[in-house]
């Protein structure tokens, strides 16, 4: 039941003890400050992180052509490994595990995309259709390769939105009109987005890997290629065939990890996820410290009004005060200075971290990025977790001071100066 007096008498004391009582409740404060934005941080840093990686499938390899550095086989090291058609297949073929394998070159030389009188220097690229499940691209108009386009080597090309938008502009539609490159002109029959490396994916075209071959490298080479691994097997266990496969065509051995690059995502976003997840640990390590550094604080100062108040609490107890009067009343006092100034913290660090979500909004919006950050937030789970424990915590701080009331005993009270 709310007992007016005593909350008046409580509020009474808070104000007899101004600079106490801040210094009490700014403990609280700053540890339910610093762990909102802590973790707010941290959570930003991990979404900068995912960006990066966009919507790339996380099973999946990147394979490119190196150098060899180990003698094998009679072979002198120092050989420039160059993957053809012939390796795609062989791949496609005899690796064990493998969902999809994709393929892409690009253009080299000095060279511009032209739409009537705009132009643009942006790379073009040839690839399969399997590319952009494994790369992650998504449509925003029109569609991607399908297996005719490849057949029959059509002269068709995908945009991505900052090439469409110099090229194009936001009046004119880009599906079904011809980009010149070269000397050779190419129907536009979709457009992308590609979230991650600034904006940059999206300045990429693409054509048919059949059609870049036949008109701009008739040597049947490959530079990239794309691996992406079935459900339930692992991305190493690709890894692992795709190295065996590659050296015995090439005659390398299998341990030289120069001869061919392999990036591996699943291990690059495993690595990552451990990371943050020791990041949030350490964070919770300090913000709680901290916390509990301030709740400390309050038991300690509860302890002390308790020793200014022992003769007012005898004459009380005299008077018929009942030992749970006594209790609830220090309980009550130290629930509140708890509760009041945590909330307060955790409204001005979740009310900071939005106002850095609306900056990096804004930043976004106007064409950049911030690296490796973005959208700053915290679960709104961990924030009700975080006043109730403040809550519970504001009513331990106050038991002890409060129990150590109870138990004084009047007479000795009122000899206390």
């Amino acid at each position: 039941m709310f007992d007016l007096d005593k909350w008046q008498e409580i509020l009474g004391t808070m104000r007899k003890n101004k600079l106490r009582t801040f210094l009490t409740a700014f403990g609280v404060f700053w540890g339910i400050f610093m762990l909102v934005l802590l973790l707010g941080a941290g959570r930003g840093m991990q979404n900068g992180v995912q960006r990066e990686f966009g919507n790339e499938a996380k099973n999946s390899l990147w394979i490119w052509q190196g150098k060899t550095t180990i003698p094998h086989q009679g072979m002198k090291p120092g050989r420039q490994i160059r993957f053809t058609n012939d390796d795609y297949e062989a791949l496609a073929r005899e690796v064990p595990g493998l969902a999809s394998l994709a393929r892409r070159n690009r253009l080299g030389g000095d060279y511009t995309l032209n739409y009537k009188t705009k132009n643009g220097s942006f790379p073009l690229y040839g690839a399969n259709s399997t590319f952009f499940e494994i790369n992650g691209e998504n449509v925003l108009k029109g569609r991607f390769f399908n297996s005719n386009d490849l057949a029959e080597k059509r002269k068709v090309m995908i945009l991505g939105r900052r090439a469409r938008e110099v090229l194009f502009g936001d009046s004119i539609p880009p599906i079904g009109k011809y980009v010149n490159v070269k000397g050779v002109y190419f129907k536009v029959i979709g457009t992308y987005e590609l979230d991650g490396g600034n904006g940059r994916r999206e300045e990429r075209s693409y054509i048919p890997f059949s059609t870049y071959q036949s008109i701009f490298d008739t040597k049947r080479r490959v530079n990239l290629m794309g691996a992406l691994a079935k459900e339930g097997v692992s991305a190493a266990q690709v890894e692992e065939g795709v190295r065996k496969v590659l050296a015995a065509r090439h005659r390398f051995s299998v341990d030289d990890k120069q001869a061919i690059g392999i990036n591996n995502n699943e291990e690059n976003f495993k690595r990552f996820t451990g990371l943050f997840a020791g990041i949030e640990a350490f964070v919770w390590f300090v913000g709680i410290g901290t916390l509990i550094a301030g709740i400390v604080g309050v038991s300690n100062i509860m302890l002390i009004i308790v020793k200014e108040r022992t003769k007012e609490i005898g004459v009380r107890k005299a008077l018929g005060a009942t030992p749970w009067s006594i209790i609830s009343l220090i309980l009550q006092e130290s629930v509140f200075i708890t509760a009041l100034s945590g909330y307060l913290g955790l409204l001005l660090g979740a009310g900071l971290l939005e106002l850095m979500s609306i900056g990096i909004r804004q930043i976004e919006k106007s064409g950049g990025q911030a690296p490796y950050f973005t959208h700053p937030e915290v679960d709104l789970r961990v924030a009700v977790a975080a006043t109730i424990i403040l809550v519970i915590s504001g009513a331990f701080a106050g038991l002890v001071p409060a129990l150590k009331a109870a138990r004084v005993k009047p007479i000795e009270a009122l000899r206390a100066e």
